[in-house]
């Protein structure tokens, strides 16, 4: 069997990813800071799918724990790697301690460099493999430092897939808007303000974005209506955008 390595994989997208490839027969490596609650997920999958699940316990914004999880790229081969893991900041920019925004700098950016490039190595070796990175339509609005984070991971992911195609690689991101997870809520968001047409499935969204990754696109924007607001923010103004924005795409009001 094929084997699938997801960060974040607990609840939201990463669980929804989790389902969807142990549904397609993958075994899996599941890495999260949550060490108790991974095993239990582990459990889950295994006595659901009948798939092997490896329970890889690390944080990966600290660096002993990342080199660990890039290690295993090289202890047996992974066929699929799904970059998921990420949270958000509450307050704007200048309200937040640095720490915490070079810490969302690191998961968002840093983490998906590395691993990434760990990945991507052993899968040009055999000519095979694919990488799904995370990202958010947060990355077509110039909103702060997690649209800039975002951003940089669509751009990332599109040049990539383009440099690895001939290779036999498909690299992919993922541009989510609202979805129905634990994202929202651990940013103490007021879901309310947003429209419920906006808010997607994420079992949903994984069976687009999987479809799109066999399409062998480059970016997955699931939804006509996100597919509509990410090419409206390409050539509205940025002047425009922020006059009549009143709630960023990270669940702020604005004014």
């Amino acid at each position: 069997m094929a084997t699938a390595l997801i960060t974040g994989p607990t609840a939201g997208i990463g669980r929804a990813f989790a389902d969807k490839l142990a549904g397609e027969g993958y075994d899996l490596v599941l890495v999260s800071r949550d060490g108790a609650r991974l095993k239990e997920v582990a459990a889950e999958l295994t006595q659901q799918y009948g798939v092997e699940c490896e329970a890889l316990a690390a944080d990966l914004t600290d660096p002993e724990d990342l080199a660990r999880v890039e290690a295993r790229f090289g202890s047996g081969p992974i066929e699929v790697l799904v970059n998921n893991a990420g949270f958000g900041q509450k307050k704007p920019f200048w309200a937040n301690p640095i720490e915490a925004e070079e810490k969302q700098l690191d998961l968002l950016v840093r983490v998906v460099l590395r691993l990434t490039h760990a990945a991507v190595l052993p899968m040009i070796e055999r000519g095979s493999g694919a990488v799904i990175n995370v990202s958010s339509v947060a990355g077509f609005v110039q909103r702060g430092s997690y649209s800039a984070h975002k951003s940089w991971v669509t751009n990332f992911s599109a040049g990539l897939a383009i440099e690895l195609h001939a290779k036999g690689v498909a690299v992919m991101a993922l541009c989510p808007g609202f979805v129905h997870t634990e994202f929202h809520d651990r940013m103490g968001m007021d879901k309310t303000i947003i429209p419920s047409f906006m808010w997607l499935d994420a079992k949903d969204l994984v069976d687009a974005a999987w479809k799109d990754l066999m399409r062998g696109k480059a970016i997955s924007i699931p939804s006509r209506r996100y597919k509509l607001l990410a090419a409206a923010a390409r050539y509205t103004p940025r002047t425009l955008i922020a006059r009549v924005s009143t709630v960023g795409l990270d669940g702020r009001r604005r004014t």
